[in-house]
């Protein structure tokens, strides 16, 4: 599993189909914001990402692109 900052590994992961066991983009949240909206989305979408899937966590949702 990744959490990451950076868009380009959704794209490798979409577009060039890399294998992956999920991965997480957090997009706008302060340094202080990170740590805890990583723990909070590993508890609550545990399932979604060992199945796959691709999330994109802002301040206020969570996008979820089911795994294949």
């Amino acid at each position: 599993m990744l959490f990451t900052l950076d868009k380009d590994f959704g794209e490798l992961a979409i577009v060039h189909l890399r294998p992956h066991a999920g991965l997480v983009r957090l997009v706008g949240l302060r340094a202080r914001q990170q740590g805890p909206a990583m723990v909070a989305v590993l508890a609550k979408y545990e399932s979604e990402l060992q199945g796959g899937a691709i999330l994109t966590v802002e301040d206020t949702r969570v996008r979820i692109r089911p795994g294949i």
